[in-house]
């Protein structure tokens, strides 16, 4: 085992370089061209780099990872150590030392790119050095990475790369024309989202009076400016910038939309009295009027409502519980609890229906869809009837819908109306053909019959007959047309 050991000894500490001596025979000149050899095999082995193939360390470890940078600069410094050891020890001199000597050029700095040396000079000297560095190999990032982070960029490629997603620092452009150019670049760019990053980042660094002097020029970023400012609430803002463009119709609207984070009724309803004096146009005017005085009427009819819920003096209240309150409803859906609990209350009371129709000025075709609706939910046949019944000049009575019979019928219908009542309103449908289809489809036999009995149509009358229950007084009065 000791010659065994003895022969691997001599075999790794043995060299086909011969020491310098001054007797050698050989000159400088030799030395310096087996030197360059041994370079140029080095070159040889490193140039030969494949980027498919992975590079692996003797350990099986990738070349770059953590733990092989770590075992690769252990081991240079402790094979550094040990050749000057062996060197010393045997006497040899340094170009005796030159397979012990190379691990301090390990694969981690040929990785680097330290593997290119510029001259025999530099190895010799790297060689000769005692304090020798073993350095570990950088993760470096891909070059274009390195661009994110620059400060070069102009304001058109800025703006691209946040078109692309990109993160993009804006803090580099601090004058007002590299700002604005900035500006109107986002804006060629068609990008929304990249404009209202843009105005953001002049909304922070800009004093209000610049930025507004300079959006009213650009009227796109303007634009994005007041919706970004509605979405996200910052209402004094708003209101300053419509100020300064003297708008004065969407200020005074902007104010009137704070009534909805308002929850208490009664401030609710001082705010809109407040509103009616704001300049509004003519028609918002009279529509802030009419919510005023609506909320006003929602305030009353609520208070007596709860009342009389409590008190248990009304049976409709007892029979049918209110599921809501009626504040800050609609006008249709306040006309149609009216309809549907104080449908008989004389027109002066804020709680009837006609005294609704004729303070907001309802039209007649709302009032009857929205009466008709009410009605049939209670099942008052009677009520839909003289909703439906008018008088001429002369006493006579006539049924009209300004909505059509044949929304009457669908409106009865889903209201689960008995038949007599559905075959009432669809013979009074002028159109036979939509007539036949609402007859057939709920089943109004009698309404079928009649209509194909006045059309004279045999043929249809005879295989309606079919569709009819035998014996009953629907196929008896087709047998008696039928024979006539």
């Amino acid at each position: 085992m000791s010659r065994v050991r003895a022969d691997e000894e001599e075999y790794w500490h043995s060299s086909k370089f011969r020491a310098f001596t001054f007797d050698d025979e050989d000159d400088e000149l030799s030395q310096l061209k087996e030197s360059k050899r041994a370079v140029n095999s080095l070159r040889d082995i490193v140039d030969d780099d494949d980027d498919d193939l992975e590079r692996v360390s003797w350990s099986g470890e990738p070349v770059g990872s953590i733990s092989w940078s770590i075992k690769e600069t252990a081991s240079g410094s402790t094979s550094s150590l040990d050749g000057r050891d062996s060197s010393l020890q045997k006497g040899s001199s340094s170009y005796a030392a030159l397979p012990k000597q190379a691990s301090s050029y390990s694969l981690s700095s040929l990785f680097k790119g330290r593997n290119k040396l510029p001259s025999f000079q530099s190895l010799s000297d790297a060689l000769t050095d005692t304090g020798v560095k073993n350095y570990a190999p950088e993760l470096r990032r891909p070059k274009a990475e390195y661009k994110d982070y620059s400060s070069d960029w102009s304001p058109k490629d800025t703006v691209r790369r946040m078109q692309r997603g990109k993160v993009c620092s804006l803090e580099r452009f601090r004058s007002l024309q590299d700002k604005l150019v900035l500006l109107d670049e986002a804006v060629a760019g068609h990008d929304g989202n990249v404009i209202t990053a843009v105005l953001i980042f002049l909304k922070r660094t800009l004093r209000r009076e610049i930025l507004f002097r300079e959006l009213e020029v650009r009227q796109v970023a303007l634009c994005h400016l007041i919706h970004f400012l509605r979405e996200t609430g910052e209402q004094k803002f708003l209101l300053d910038l419509l100020r300064f463009l003297d708008r004065t119709e969407e200020v005074a609207l902007s104010q009137y939309r704070e009534h909805l984070n308002i929850q208490d009724v009664e401030k609710r309803r001082e705010f809109l009295k407040g509103c009616i004096g704001l300049p509004f146009s003519a028609e918002d005017t009279s529509h802030i009027q009419d919510h005023y005085t609506l909320l006003e009427r929602q305030i009353i009819i609520e208070a007596n409502d709860r009342h009389l819920e409590m008190a248990g003096q009304s049976e409709l209240f007892r029979k049918y519980p209110r599921k809501a309150s009626i504040l800050n409803m609609p006008l249709v859906t306040t006309l149609f609890y009216s309809c549907f609990y104080h449908y008989t209350e004389a027109e002066g009371m804020f709680s009837s229906p006609t005294n609704l129709k004729k303070t907001f000025k309802i039209p007649d075709k709302q009032y009857v869809l929205t009466a008709l609706a009410a009605r049939a939910k209670l099942r008052a046949w009677g009520d839909v009837d003289a909703l439906l019944t008018t008088k001429n000049w002369l006493g006579y009575t006539k049924k009209k819908a300004p909505i059509g019979f044949h929304r009457v019928v669908e409106i009865l219908q889903r209201n689960n109306a008995p038949v007599q009542v559905l075959q009432e309103y669809v013979r009074l449908v002028e159109d036979v053909e939509t007539r036949l289809n609402l007859a057939t489809k709920y089943k109004c036999h009698d309404v079928v019959i009649e209509t194909y009995r006045d059309l004279k149509d045999r043929i249809q009358l005879t295989a309606y007959k079919c569709k009819v229950e035998r014996r009953s007084a629907e196929e008896e009065k087709i047998n008696s047309i039928l024979n006539n």
